[in-house]
């Protein structure tokens, strides 16, 4: 897929670029946001950045990976980073994460709505998969809100902490994601 932008009211969603890592760096490389996170190691460096961007333009020419750059449409600061991703048994798990100075402001559940769209619209995906660690309940509303419905939970592999923690799983599908829109 080439170049692609999402819009919100108040956020652009575009593929992350070089220009983004010195934004990336320190909102990720915070402990409070890495331990909320799969694959993210802590500390976060400049070359971890720098990988993502590469592995995200790979992904993308696949047609496995997109990932975006939450950026605010009124100054174009950079919030954090969301994606759809196909994983193992051909389904396509999504997530999101924002820098800390960006939570509670309902720039999650925005970006991830419109991620949500862009898969089940542009990609013709008929369910994402998410999950979120026990310890971050904020995620799992932002699902919730989504429309997401719990189906399973599992211990997952956290490359900050270091151990696997336990991972709530949730469903989001094509039809339920359309009735909480119509709502």
């Amino acid at each position: 897929m080439s170049k692609c932008v999402l819009e919100t009211e108040r956020l652009l969603l575009r593929h992350p670029e070089e220009s983004d890592v010195d934004a990336i760096v320190p909102l990720i490389g915070e402990w409070e946001v890495a331990k909320n996170l799969g694959r993210v190691p802590h500390p976060y460096s400049r070359s971890d950045a720098q990988a993502y961007i590469a592995k995200a333009a790979e992904g993308r020419a696949r047609g496995s990976d997109f990932n975006f750059a939450i950026t605010r449409k009124s100054d174009g600061a950079l919030l954090g980073t969301c994606g759809v991703h196909l994983r193992e048994a051909g389904h396509f798990e999504f997530g999101y994460w924002l820098g800390k100075p960006y939570w509670r402001q309902g720039y999650a559940t925005e970006s991830a709505r419109r991620l949500a769209s862009f898969g089940f619209r542009e990609l013709k995906i008929d369910r994402l998969v998410a999950g979120w660690f026990h310890d971050n309940p904020a995620s799992g509303r932002v699902l919730a809100k989504l429309g997401c419905a719990p189906t399973g939970a599992e211990q997952r592999n956290c490359l900050a902490r270091g151990h696997t923690v336990y991972c709530h799983i949730m469903t989001l599908t094509r039809e339920s994601f359309a009735q909480r829109k119509a709502a």
